[in-house]
């Protein structure tokens, strides 16, 4: 893999607002957080066994004042635009903020361009695959790439720690499901301003999702309320959703418009101050609750990690 490196040194951005969009046709962060599979602790790579590699990959500092984040798997690559490396790891992984622990002190704070490309060989063979099948592969091809440039090593813990059921409520689900080959001329679309499923439009207090399972919405809900949450609905379909609340100091600093993180999102408009909850939202716009319990979560805990350098 032949490859363009930064430059070392970045400081933190402070950013005002947040935009991000993950490309529709092929899902990055989709599913519950449990992508980390049991294995034992000792120390390893990011690096997956796997068959697939990028052909050329150029990573640089983000310099630019603007807060655009934009993270996403393309037909031929992957492409991240003012990205941590936090970020990366949660992509690459399946996994969420609250199972990401040590690593360096940049982790969530330095940011970077990507652009990584795959030869014409390796996209042909990809779109053969099931969507599942090639989506594990683009993680391996990124798991791959961290332990590469970043020279990314970790190893795991399981904690037992307080998490959520998202379950159907009494009444039923209110989501409304996804049409097959809804082009969404009027919904959320892409840097190719092209609508399409499976992308996540949000701000503080307010969620839109556009084609997307129900698992998706429990990994927001995850990062929303700094607690693992497991879709246990047993809904599996691709749904059109809306969700409205208003938050509260208790909850994760990106929803109340600070120092916001990685989401599929574009800033909106700030709820009213006497609006509902978010548990009273989910049930009473959803037709979903969520309901407290324990569990035991995988941790990724960062030994090593490197900013790229000149090669």
């Amino acid at each position: 893999m032949h490859s363009d490196a930064g430059k070392r040194g970045f400081g933190k951005k402070q950013m005002s607002s947040l935009a991000v969009l993950l490309a529709a046709a092929l899902p990055v962060v989709l599913g519950v957080p449990d992508a980390l599979q049991s294995r034992a602790a000792s120390q390893e790579t990011a690096k997956a066994d796997h068959s697939y590699e990028y052909e050329v990959a150029s990573i640089k500092p983000d310099t630019s004042a603007n807060s655009m984040i934009r993270i996403m798997f393309s037909p031929n690559g992957f492409d991240g635009t003012n990205a941590t490396l936090q970020m990366l790891v949660k992509i690459a992984y399946g996994i969420d903020d609250n199972q990401i622990s040590g690593g360096p002190n940049w982790l969530n704070s330095d940011h970077f361009d990507i652009n990584a490309k795959m030869d014409s060989a390796t996209a042909d063979a990809l779109h053969k695959l099931s969507e599942d099948q090639a989506k594990l592969e683009r993680q391996n091809m990124l798991q791959a790439l961290l332990a590469d440039r970043f020279k990314l090593t970790f190893h795991r813990e399981t904690k037992e720690l307080p998490m959520y059921a998202l379950v159907v409520a009494k009444n039923g689900p209110k989501l409304q499901e996804a049409k097959p080959g809804d082009t969404y001329p009027n919904g959320i679309k892409g840097p190719d301003g092209v609508g399409r499923p499976g992308v996540m439009r949000m701000g503080r207090g307010e969620v839109t999702g556009q084609g997307l399972p129900v698992s998706a919405l429990a990994r927001l809900l995850t990062q929303q309320l700094g607690r693992t949450v497991i879709d246990k609905t047993g809904l599996t379909a691709k749904y059109d959703f809306t969700l409205k609340w208003t938050p509260d100091e208790s909850e994760a600093a990106m929803f109340r418009g600070a120092d916001p993180g990685p989401q599929w999102s574009a800033a909106a408009s700030s709820p009213e101050s006497n609006g509902p909850s978010i548990f009273t939202s989910i049930q009473e716009q959803l037709g979903l609750k969520l309901e407290s319990q324990k569990g035991p979560v995988e941790i990724l805990v960062i030994d090593h990690a490197e900013r790229p350098s000149d090669n």
